[in-house]
């Protein structure tokens, strides 16, 4: 059930961002599915977060026609290093979505960028980097209303479910 209520998650989310942000030149950097994309793949773990990330991307290069493949690997690699974040440790701090749409968010754009360059692509480095701080700003905003809604369709698992969290001993 967690997977049909994820894909519908994020396919609005989708939409939301093609059809809405893109139309207004401030909100053009914001991600409202990368900031879905993060807030899944932390209450959810890596492979949960992986899977979603691939789908998600390949929804979006096909509705974008972008190259192929491009944002779905870099959603995939996200949602599976989120994941693991959230397996790994504390998943229930405050500050866990926050500082996973802040990393992330940088570290996309400058993926995003590395990924053009190597296709032969046109590659802007100082429009990409002129622009992380404002979608940092936008992602940042978008985090504690998403990762609410997320945490509400995806509640921890309770004691008698299949243990997906990491102990560390020692």
């Amino acid at each position: 059930m967690d997977g049909a209520k994820a894909a519908l998650v994020l396919f609005v989310s989708a939409l939301l961002q093609l059809a809405v942000l893109t139309e207004y030149r401030a909100f053009r950097t914001a991600s409202v599915v990368l900031v879905a994309l993060l807030s899944i793949a932390l209450l959810r773990g890596s492979v949960f977060g992986a899977v979603a990330g691939f789908g998600t991307g390949l929804l979006l290069d096909t509705a974008t026609l972008g190259t192929l493949g491009v944002t779905s690997l870099l959603l995939t690699v996200a949602g599976f290093w989120i994941g693991r974040y959230g397996e790994t440790t504390a998943r229930d701090r405050f500050h866990a979505p926050f500082l996973s749409v802040a990393v992330v968010t940088v570290l996309y754009a400058f993926g995003q960028l590395l990924l053009q360059f190597m296709l032969g692509e046109p590659a802007p480095a100082g429009l990409v980097a002129g622009s992380i701080p404002l979608a940092l700003l936008l992602n940042l905003v978008l985090t504690l209303p998403v990762y609410a809604l997320a945490r509400r369709l995806f509640p921890p698992r309770q004691l008698g479910d299949r243990v997906t969290e990491v102990r560390l001993l020692g």
